[in-house]
């Protein structure tokens, strides 16, 4: 390959990483064409990227990248494919879906939250983030939850209230 194909396809790489919030860095080798096309077709449904790189293009992309990638360095072992997703959690499901039925993708590293996980025992911890649509219903439900324990406290003793307070009157 030339050396300014290599630096275009650099660019792409990295105008990629920099257009999704999340990625994950991932083992599938050894899996077939038809387990792979099931892979694609499982993240494209999720609305995931999955692009396959060679790990020196990609450390040289994640280095014109705003951010410090070094401890992903590591991860750039063998051979690699990049799940990008907006959404921190959903890649973490998908692999560990997807390698319950096939042993692969193993992760091998994530950039997930401003924060970099390297390992596969990691993948747990993945999964258990919460997007933030989630984390918007969760705090909600917190806000919603005093205000409805007082409507229905008021609901369900309204004849006690309207008796104390007609008692009271009367004194």
């Amino acid at each position: 390959m030339r050396k300014e194909d290599k630096n275009s396809l650099i660019q792409s790489v990295a105008e990629v990483v920099k257009s999704y919030a999340h990625f994950y860095i991932v083992d599938i080798e050894g899996l077939n064409a038809e387990i792979t096309s099931k892979l694609r077709r499982e993240c494209f449904g999720k609305e995931v990227k999955l692009m396959v790189v060679k790990n020196a293009l990609l450390k040289k992309a994640l280095e014109l990248v705003e951010g410090d990638f070094t401890e992903l360095h590591a991860a750039l072992k063998g051979n690699s494919a990049v799940l990008f997703s907006n959404t921190g959690n959903v890649p973490a499901k998908l692999i560990k879906d997807f390698s319950a039925k096939n042993k692969k993708p193993i992760l091998k590293g994530a950039y997930v939250e401003q924060s970099i996980y390297v390992g596969e025992e990691n993948l747990d911890a993945l999964v258990a983030i919460k997007s933030k649509e989630e984390l918007i219903g969760d705090i909600v439900a917190l806000l919603q939850s005093p205000a409805k324990n007082v409507i229905s406290a008021l609901q369900s003793g309204g004849n006690t209230i309207h008796g104390v307070l007609e008692t009271l009157s009367k004194k």
